[in-house]
């Protein structure tokens, strides 16, 4: 690895790389040694930047979120009626745009790191506030929230069954759950 006169990038292409790692090899094989050898940066530059891993992880998986987040949001930017609302939502869940495999296995992740390391919960919850908080614009707080896990689950549905649901029929559960 060669050293970098003046390099600005240095930190966003070890917090990039981080979550390379994770979704390449999965949060159990993080290391210092290895996002910083993906990132091509020194060992020590890990240490300078970062007071540990779980500083590193926190804001790796928050990036993450937000951009995730603004993804959530481009689907609803030319929504203007409640039946646009739930047609965006079913485009959320029905289009590959957000359930790429890489963004699948971050999500994974995050799920189960957060469930071994509760401090990590803030981040989920922030990420959950956010998409509930664009729902609202269309939704009551309490439909937000139903459509909110209703999207979550079935974009790990729609990932993962053998026969997904077609478009229409998600249209359809969504246009029940908020009461259309």
């Amino acid at each position: 690895m060669s050293r970098r006169p003046n390099d600005p990038q240095r930190r966003e292409r070890i917090i990039d790389a981080t979550l390379e790692t994770i979704a390449e090899h999965g949060i159990q094989a993080v290391t210092h040694r290895k996002i910083a050898s993906c990132a091509d940066v020194p060992l020590g530059s890990m240490t300078y930047y970062f007071s540990g891993i779980d500083a590193l992880l926190d804001e790796a998986f928050t990036r993450f979120t937000q951009q995730m987040s603004v993804q959530y949001r481009a689907f609803f930017d030319e929504v203007q009626s409640l039946s646009d609302a739930c047609d965006a939502v079913t485009d959320l869940i029905f289009s590959a745009q957000v359930t790429t495999p890489h963004n699948m296995e971050l999500m994974y992740q995050l799920y189960a790191f957060m469930s071994k390391k509760p401090t990590f919960k803030s981040v989920m919850q922030n990420w959950m506030r956010t998409s509930q908080t664009t729902l609202e614009q269309w939704f009551d707080p309490v439909t937000a929230r139903a459509l909110d896990a209703f999207i979550e689950g079935m974009t790990l549905h729609f990932v993962t069954d053998r026969e997904p649901l077609s478009r229409e029929d998600l249209r359809a559960m969504v246009g029940r759950i908020a009461g259309e």
